[in-house]
């Protein structure tokens, strides 16, 4: 009679039997994460839909119950408050700069990415310094200009600085991209008699839409999100933008201090933006990594 041997597992085979230690402190660390980003935002919208009562109660009210939840103070931001006005607003500035900043800085990038013209390092040294300024240095400069022009109260009072603000960033992000694009097809449309004006708007920006998406993001949450400018140039009530008029939420009383309508506010005007990076989340992607990688 022949006995088998018996064979002892190999080390890899005993370690894949244990607890993947690595992989457990990967997802712990992945739910902190999540949880600490979100935490704040939660808490916002928990407090927007909570009573008077509920907030202000000794013992904090983390989940409120049936009897502890209210839409109050979403009716108030547009019944008393006319939020739709501030939103208006809002979303006109931030719209208009956006389309300035694009029609503005696509062909200076194109230019400064495919074009030879003379002093090309100095002109993309000083966008580059322009866009490492802190803006906030610039307001008593603006606050002049304003003055000087008349445009307080007037919508190009932040149109205008919010797109000499986001121009050099788009010109900068554009041109990577644009260098990214081979030549071979701006060659092949010179060929077939297209002129620079016509190749960039049938052939090269189509073919950088998700630049364009991800760079007019970035300029229209800088736009929606700007406070100082819109508090200081802005003092007509029907001409606030949604920062200010958030801010500038008060209470039933001097000492009042209204957390539910502030927090129903900042909701309303964070909402906009989520469900628009959510709407390109797929373009974003695309212009966050297609640059990365030469055609």
């Amino acid at each position: 009679m022949t006995t088998v041997p018996q064979t002892t597992p190999a080390p890899s085979q005993s370690r894949d039997r244990g607890i993947p230690w690595m992989r457990v402190l990967l997802w712990v660390a992945i739910a902190f994460t999540v949880l600490f980003s979100l935490a704040p935002v939660l808490w916002q919208v928990l407090t927007s839909i909570k009573t008077n009562a509920a907030i202000t109660a000794d013992s904090v009210v983390y989940l409120p119950g049936l009897n502890q939840l209210t839409f109050d103070h979403y009716l108030d931001l547009f019944r008393r408050n006319q939020f739709y006005v501030y939103m208006f607003n809002s979303a006109l500035v931030a719209i208009v700069s956006t389309l300035l900043c694009l029609a503005l800085g696509s062909p200076a990038a194109y230019a400064l990415a495919r074009l030879r013209i003379p002093g090309e390092q100095v002109i993309l040294a000083l966008v580059l310094v322009v866009t490492l300024f802190p803006y906030i240095l610039l307001f008593l400069g603006l606050l002049e200009v304003v003055r000087a022009f008349g445009l307080a109260n007037n919508y190009l009072a932040l149109i205008i600085p919010y797109t000499a603000i986001n121009l050099p960033l788009t010109i900068l992000v554009m041109r990577s991209f644009f260098q990214q694009l081979p030549r071979d097809l701006e060659d092949s449309a010179r060929v077939d008699g297209y002129n620079t004006l016509q190749m960039l708007g049938r052939i090269v920006l189509p073919m950088t839409l998700p630049a364009l998406v991800t760079t007019g993001i970035l300029a229209f949450i800088f736009a929606w999100n700007e406070y100082l400018f819109a508090l200081t140039f802005m003092t007509r009530e029907e001409m606030k933008t949604i920062p200010v008029a958030a801010a500038q939420l008060g209470g039933t009383t001097l000492f009042d201090v209204p957390y539910g309508p502030l927090a129903a506010a900042t909701v309303v005007g964070t909402l906009p933006l989520v469900l628009l990076v959510l709407f390109f989340q797929r373009r974003i992607v695309q212009g966050l990594t297609s640059g990365s990688v030469k055609g």
